[in-house]
């Protein structure tokens, strides 16, 4: 999957407007022809908020069932208005936020004889995780163990966290530990310059 740094402009930008004029008039916007034929493969897609450094939304479709653009759309009017952490976002506060958008590369379970093993195979940097069990299932992105400053330990423990199991359940044979890479673009100022995040 290439996505140059162009199409990475062009994503973050589009979820900006997709949740401007969302917030503004209630209304899903339509997409240009150029930008759904550019963008009419299937992907995984999270849109990531953040006010001064701080979480604001963060909603998106892990696995690729369907196509980029309108998981697009979808991911960015969630992130603003529907993430049960957070209220929606107010239209005065986008001039404060800044968009992320992370298309992610297909899951796959990472298979192993003893649980130990995987702190060797899980990745800092590189790998983002999910995390299924038997009451439900968390994921974090792989930029948020950066941010972090987690090892791979932590960061098991914070996805196993996320999905509302204790920090310690992936050490449990009965867990499915999947991986997946992430293409993170993010302003690096609201409405600012659009840059691809080297993890």
């Amino acid at each position: 999957m290439i996505v140059s740094d162009e199409d990475g402009q062009t994503l973050v930008k589009t979820a900006r407007l997709v949740v401007t004029r969302y917030i503004k008039e209630g209304k899903k916007i339509e997409l240009a022809n150029e930008i759904k034929s550019k963008f009419s493969f299937k992907s995984g897609v999270f849109v990531t908020l953040n006010k001064e450094d701080n979480l604001r939304g963060c909603i998106g479709f892990p696995t690729p069932d369907r196509i980029l653009h309108q998981s697009l759309v979808d991911a960015a009017i969630a992130s603003s208005t529907e993430d049960p952490r957070f209220p929606p976002v107010r239209f005065e506060e986008l001039d404060d936020i800044t968009f992320e958008v992370t298309i992610l590369t297909p899951p796959v379970e990472i298979k192993v004889n003893d649980t130990s093993e995987y702190l060797k195979i899980i990745k800092i940097g590189r790998d983002g995780l999910i995390v299924k069990w038997e009451f439900g299932s968390g994921l974090l992105l792989p930029q948020v163990p950066v941010e972090y400053g987690w090892n791979e330990e932590e960061f098991l423990g914070h996805t196993c966290e996320k999905a509302g199991a204790p920090s310690s359940y992936w050490k449990q044979k009965n867990v499915k530990i999947l991986r997946f890479e992430g293409i993170v673009f993010k302003e690096t100022n609201p409405n600012g310059q659009v840059k691809r995040l080297e993890l």
